[in-house]
């Protein structure tokens, strides 16, 4: 009887995740998206090198890089010209390559949420427009920086609102900007809205579905930055960004993962991330993930706050950030302690375990 007791009051915690938490709203289901690049089917059927091209969906990032490494200019700019959703698209192909195949696919585009995309300069590393649309984007000298790192967003965020500029510090291009202008000249930083987020706060955000295809993109993604010769990068996974991280933390390369407003990383404690990287965790006084129950069961919620003593990850300080979506604000606290991270300085001033 006590087990059974037990048992509900787990439930109705979890349940009240998504149905009586101050400050989360219902929100719709999404359907994640998976699967190789646009323009997969006619790039496996392209002979025009001689040969089979490598696979979108089943060549590691290792195999395309090695591919691409015995082509002469000339036949990279032919499989661009060709193929550029998919060549832009394609983890472990030169990132050059990539910024002029996205360059191609986002001029292409007649689609106004896409638009600014397109602007000249802009460093775009991964562009897919299909459903609410996926984006990546590079600040900084990617190939001649010392350090890497990469934004992960959470729930909200997609190509169509990468630019946003309502709470422009919490919207992915803002994070990334903010912390490659904090970290210096020596670093770059991607911003990744790489996989289908949780519209509003609801089930979806409540659970793992988006989260585990989430966590195979984003692992494919950073193999494709080190096949590339690119430093490992370190990862700032931004609430429902850190259920992602924390999913895919035992097989992702990374040198640091740094949570900020994390609902939890469905793991008890930062050993049971099973990761070589190191651990991470910062909340401010004001952000409202703090009234969400830290609870899993029957698949709801995302387990222990990363930033609880318990939870063994690394403290930073953001008690001069302001609300969820102010850790990247200019001046606060919070922004010097991930930009000595970034920088790959050992113990950003302030942190603590």
């Amino acid at each position: 009887m006590r087990r059974y007791a037990r048992t509900m009051v787990a439930f109705a915690l979890a349940t009240s995740v998504v149905a009586g938490t101050a400050g989360w709203v219902s929100g719709d289901a999404q359907q994640a998206l998976t699967g190789p690049p646009p323009g997969t089917a006619q790039w496996r059927a392209d002979r025009a090198l001689g040969a089979e091209l490598p696979d979108p969906e089943r060549s590691t990032a290792a195999e395309v890089a090695s591919f691409f490494a015995g082509l002469s200019a000339k036949e990279r700019q032919l499989l661009v010209l060709r193929h550029p959703s998919v060549v832009g698209n394609l983890e472990g192909a030169p990132l050059e390559v990539r910024y002029h195949a996205n360059s191609l696919a986002l001029t292409a585009s007649d689609d106004p949420r896409y638009r600014s995309l397109a602007a000249p300069g802009r460093q775009i590393l991964a562009f897919d427009p299909r459903g609410r649309g996926l984006v990546a984007e590079v600040f900084g000298d990617l190939r001649a920086a010392k350090q890497v790192s990469v934004v992960v967003p959470g729930s909200d965020n997609d190509a169509g609102t990468f630019d946003r500029k309502v709470a422009a510090h919490g919207a992915p291009a803002g994070m990334a900007r903010t912390l490659q202008v904090e970290a210096g000249p020596e670093t770059a930083v991607i911003a990744w809205a790489g996989y289908t987020t949780p519209v509003g706060v609801g089930m979806d955000a409540a659970t793992g579905r988006l989260a585990e295809a989430g966590a195979g993109r984003l692992t494919r993604f950073a193999e494709g930055l080190t096949a590339d010769g690119l430093p490992e990068p370190a990862m700032f996974c931004h609430s429902y960004g850190s259920v992602v991280c924390g999913i895919a933390a035992h097989r992702l390369p990374a040198t640091d993962l740094v949570v900020l407003g994390s609902p939890g990383m469905r793991a008890d404690d930062a050993a049971g991330l099973r990761t070589k990287a190191r651990v991470w965790a910062a909340k401010d006084p004001t952000d409202w993930i703090d009234n969400v129950p830290n609870v899993r069961f029957a698949g709801l919620g995302h387990g222990t706050d990363p930033t609880d003593p318990a939870f063994g990850a690394r403290r930073v300080p953001a008690d001069e950030a302001r609300g969820h979506a102010g850790y990247f604000a200019p001046g606060t606290d919070s922004l010097r302690a991930f930009a000595a991270i970034a920088r790959g300085t050992t113990t950003p001033e302030g942190a603590t375990r």
